[in-house]
């Protein structure tokens, strides 16, 4: 009768530990999400219309979201990132304009190379798509040029956290991939109505494809408000069919961030530990 209070308190404790290590397991880690809008300077050149560079305003939509993989004890993050651009840009001379837009898709996996608390290393790549197009109000015969990839990315990202601030600065360049470019002179009426497609679909590699994305944010809180802002470059030049195309934008972004959660089942009524993985 003497031991049934050391007994109980043995029990007691190994229900508590193995409470704690379940809790753990099922923990809800939130998706960190934000949408964001941009607007800046644009550039554009492309042989296929004109000699001459055009520059002007740029505008785009940027959604952003980053969950943790549950494999390898949650340390690999996937980000998606989903972007609509716009750009009206005009010669030197004021003559003429372009338009340019396009819809863009990155998906990117990041495996954790140094993490020191504040400070925070991720390397990783994946894939991205684009399609869009420069329109030229000045040409007639050939006034669009077609723009669409799909590329293999390398990617790295640096997490830092300043007092209450969140620093990210993210690069990313294509290594692999394959992108649309017609000859010099080449129609898109031969191409699309006639079938005459030969020599459009080209490999892409450091010998003809050159890109490279910077993306910079702060993370702001405000109350029960967090800002996001920061900076993009995006820089995008093909060379090919004796063709050479450069897009190059700079924007100053702004917009809201937010962590969500979903939860179903069982797991809805199990009062887990949130644990984010971009704070």
């Amino acid at each position: 009768m003497k031991r049934i209070p050391f007994l109980v308190f043995i029990w007691f404790s190994l229900s508590c530990l193995l409470f704690s290590q379940e809790s753990t397991q099922q923990s809800v880690i939130p998706v960190n999400q934000s949408t964001l809008i941009g607007i800046g300077k644009a550039y554009l050149e492309d042989s296929y219309l004109s000699p001459i560079k055009y520059e002007g305003i740029a505008i785009s939509l940027l959604h952003d979201r980053i969950k943790a993989s549950r494999k390898y004890g949650s340390n690999i993050l996937i980000q998606n990132q989903f972007r609509i651009q716009t750009a009206i840009t005009k010669n030197p001379t004021l003559s003429s304009s372009e338009y340019w837009g396009n819809l863009n898709y990155n998906l990117n996996i990041f495996y954790p190379l140094i993490d020191s608390g504040k400070l925070r290393l991720y390397g990783g790549g994946g894939t991205e798509a684009l399609f869009g197009g420069i329109y030229n109000v000045r040409n007639t015969n050939n006034p669009g040029s077609l723009k669409t990839y799909v590329n293999l990315n390398l990617s790295s990202m640096v997490l830092y956290k300043l007092r209450n601030l969140s620093l990210r600065w993210q690069l990313s360049t294509p290594f692999a991939g394959m992108f649309f470019s017609p000859e010099y002179g080449h129609s898109y009426y031969e191409i699309f109505t006639l079938g005459n497609d030969k020599g459009t679909v080209h490999f892409g590699s450091f010998h003809n494809q050159l890109a490279l994305r910077s993306y910079f944010t702060v993370d702001i809180p405000f109350k029960n408000l967090t800002i996001r802002t920061g900076y993009l470059w995006d820089y995008y030049a093909t060379d090919v069919n004796e063709l050479i195309t450069r897009t190059n934008a700079h924007q100053f972004m702004l917009g809201l961030a937010f962590e969500s959660l979903y939860v179903g089942g069982k797991r809805a009524q199990d009062k887990s530990i949130i644990k984010s993985v971009y704070y």
